[in-house]
């Protein structure tokens, strides 16, 4: 890897035939509004190359693989093509909301003990686990890429990946978050030859400022640009996938064994995305579309939002407003763990979840003026019964994810995209797959590595082929039929309750879009104490009265969202200061 100084101001081009377009590069503002379309996304270079896209002429599905490919280069530590992914897609001409689940899944060597050591019979320690290649899951972001653009693009994923090329080449200045990101990681990341290689130069991380050229991974873009996909998924740069995950590139002075991976060829090339209806809810007055399992985003925000319904958050004293949204997302992840896993593996009762008559009963579970002890018990879909409260004793699951990347797009023909991928921690596994430049993922530990639910079975145990539930949480949200609100977070367990709050925000507390984004966050995720932001301890101290009781987190997700706010016009929407701020831009601007 290089580093030099910048020398001029990035410049991307969305297709192979279109010469580069002169110009400065876009400020990295939080906020933009105008016509013709809109990105809002974590990196400067990613929103610039997505609206390029747009003002070719490209849809928010071309546009979308722009910008996802770029984010591979720029924020490499969150997403790319090591990962996967969840994409929801509302197509104009349709007026129907479609999925594509690209979430990674186990190799066929992989069984329910994937994470039990075979040399003591204890699990591993979550640790070992992640920075290993026995975490990494077969990759399906560039397959979602594909799907993509065979259903609602325009241009080709050769046209598509000619932006993140050129970034990859020419550089882009080191963030104070992205030089954050690899300090923090710097451990792990010095265990591996390649990875040390690309993101510690002379030993030490990037200084904020200098320039990262990515060369192995242009190499790599342009090799999928040149023979499709099927480079990835059985071709030469799948080989070095599965390689790198068996035999992870340990530095000379590495002090880590890690357990090995059971990624093979084969997994790659026998890979699938799948299309799948979303999850819908009614809320209010507006239409709720998710992602569906093997993702739990859309059935628990769907389940929150239908016990919400049944009080009236407007007329409510804001404390005891934010009190049933804590209850509710309480009652709501207790369901999760017990009903929620890959629907190819698990029965998940879907439509129960998401039902009225379940939410019915579930709600009239929340005592309005008393937290009830967690964790709190699931419920039965099936068989919802009345509404004697069950004595409060669950299991609670593991949550393990940590962080992701989240960014939506619309184009000026009313094609809206909202699409969360991820790596899983940040950093992935750590391990860079040498000469390619980019980083695995260690998504399997999003499975549980041992029976979490008692005598109930657990849906979210590792088998061979399954994917491990997830809490990415793409959402968007109609009003009368149209596009009204598009919008997701990264936060690993706290997407969902993220994606609610900024929801009840806007629907039934009133704060526009950009203060529903800004306020201040908690999640209760079904356990003993409230995860929350300090400013939203400090600023709703009544909160204790009910037997809340919190744990201080600096941040909680960073949301990408958009608003459409009629006759074309889009209010795009990111964060102003979480995760150092978010690029929202769109195609003609307005005051």
């Amino acid at each position: 890897m290089a580093v030099v100084a910048v020398t001029g101001a990035l410049v991307v081009a969305p297709v192979a035939s279109a010469a580069p377009e002169q110009g400065r590069e876009l400020p990295k503002v939080p906020v933009a509004q105008g016509y013709g379309g809109a990105v809002v996304s974590d990196t400067v270079q990613s929103t610039q190359a997505g609206l390029d896209v747009l003002r070719r002429g490209g849809t928010a599905a071309d546009a979308a693989v722009a910008v996802a490919a770029v984010l591979g280069v720029t924020d490499p530590n969150m997403a790319g093509i090591g990962g996967g992914g969840y994409f929801v897609y509302y197509d104009a001409k349709t007026r129907k909301v479609s999925t594509i689940d690209g979430r990674e899944t186990t190799p066929a060597a992989g069984d329910k003990d994937l994470f039990i050591n075979p040399a003591t019979g204890q699990p591993y320690a979550f640790a070992d686990a992640v920075t290993s290649g026995l975490s990494v899951g077969t990759p399906g972001n560039l397959a979602v890429w594909e799907r993509a653009l065979q259903r609602w693009g325009r241009y080709d994923l050769d046209d598509a990946l000619q932006p993140a090329i050129r970034v990859a080449e020419r550089g882009f200045p080191v963030t104070p978050q992205l030089r954050k990101e690899i300090e923090q990681n710097q451990p792990r990341f010095k265990q591996f030859s390649s990875t040390a290689a690309l993101y510690l130069p002379g030993g030490a991380p990037p200084a904020v400022g200098s320039t990262l050229r990515n060369p192995d991974l242009a190499k790599t873009y342009r090799e999928i640009a040149r023979n499709g996909t099927r480079a990835f998924y059985g071709g030469a740069v799948g080989r070095d996938v599965a390689n790198a995950a068996q035999n992870p590139p340990l530095a000379s002075d590495a002090t880590i064994v890690p357990p090995k991976g059971k990624l093979a060829i084969g997994d790659l090339r026998s890979y699938k995305t799948l299309d799948q209806a979303p999850t819908h809810v009614r809320y209010r007055n507006v239409d709720v579309y998710g992602m569906a399992p093997s993702s739990s985003g859309g059935t628990t925000v769907g389940e929150s939002l239908n016990i919400l319904e049944r009080f009236d958050l407007t007329k409510a004293p804001r404390d005891q407003a934010l009190h049933f949204y804590l209850e509710a997302t309480k009652l709501a992840y207790a369901d999760r763990g017990r009903y929620v896993g890959d629907p190819k593996f698990v029965n998940v009762p879907t439509a129960q979840l998401l039902s009225d008559s379940y939410a019915a009963v579930r709600a009239c579970r929340i005592d309005p003026i008393r937290a009830t002890p967690a964790p709190v018990a699931p419920g039965n879909p099936l068989n919802p019964g009345d509404c004697t409260p069950p004595p409060p004793s669950a299991t609670p699951t593991s949550e393990n994810e940590v962080h992701t990347n989240h960014f939506v797009v619309a184009d000026a023909r009313g094609n809206v995209v909202t699409y969360t991928n991820t790596l899983e921690q940040v950093g992935g596994s750590g391990i860079v797959v040498p000469g390619r430049g980019f980083l695995l993922n260690n998504e399997l530990t999003d499975f549980n590595f041992t029976p979490t639910q008692g005598t109930a079975a657990d849906p979210n145990l590792p088998a061979a082929g399954k994917r491990p539930r997830s809490s990415m949480s793409p959402t968007i949200v109609l009003k009368d039929g149209n596009p009204w609100l598009a919008l997701g977070s990264p936060g690993g367990s706290t997407i969902i309750t993220t994606v609610l709050q900024i929801i009840i925000n806007r629907v039934d507390f009133g704060l526009s879009l950009p203060d529903a984004v800004a306020a201040p966050r908690a999640t209760q995720r079904n356990t003993a104490s409230v995860t929350a932001e300090p400013a939203f301890i400090t600023g709703n101290p009544l909160l204790a009265r009910y037997g809340h009781t919190f744990v201080e987190q600096a941040e909680i997700g960073a949301a990408a969202t958009l608003e459409f706010t009629g006759r074309g016009q889009i209010l795009a929407v990111g964060e102003p200061v979480r995760r150092s701020g978010t690029s929202a831009g769109v195609v003609h601007p307005v005051r």
